[in-house]
């Protein structure tokens, strides 16, 4: 971790976890091939509509952090991920989960999951 995003303990604060879950939800659209941005160019927006954090060990300065991703469940009009991340020890410092939404950008109405994403997933 870089010391700014420390506090003056030397812990990681507690509010960089939801810039850490979006790191690894965007990674895990990118490893299927997809990105926010085509997403975005498509007309489509995630809002987070929850967001959960359970801080099990302090992640320090200078710890190398891993962030695992899962979709929890086939995506609908919401798409629902777990998280967990690890420090370099593989120890686990936090337990996580976000709910995000599908929704259209020119109506601000939500929508169901875009077909190329389930595609991608294999429903």
């Amino acid at each position: 971790m870089r010391y700014s995003e420390t506090d003056q303990m030397g812990v990681v604060y507690h509010g960089n976890y939801a810039q850490f879950f979006e790191l690894g939800r965007t990674e895990w659209l990118r490893d299927l091939g997809i990105t926010y941005k085509y997403m975005e160019i498509n007309g489509i927006m995630l809002p987070v509509i929850s967001l959960k954090c359970n801080f099990i060990k302090s992640a320090l300065y200078d710890d190398i952090l891993t962030i695992e991703t899962f979709l929890k469940k086939e995506p609908m009009v919401k798409i629902e991920f777990d998280y967990i991340v690890t420090n370099q020890n593989n120890e686990i410092v936090c337990k996580g989960n976000s709910v995000l939404a599908f929704m259209d950008m020119k109506t601000s109405k939500p929508i169901r999951c875009p077909n190329y994403l389930l595609k991608s997933l294999g429903f």
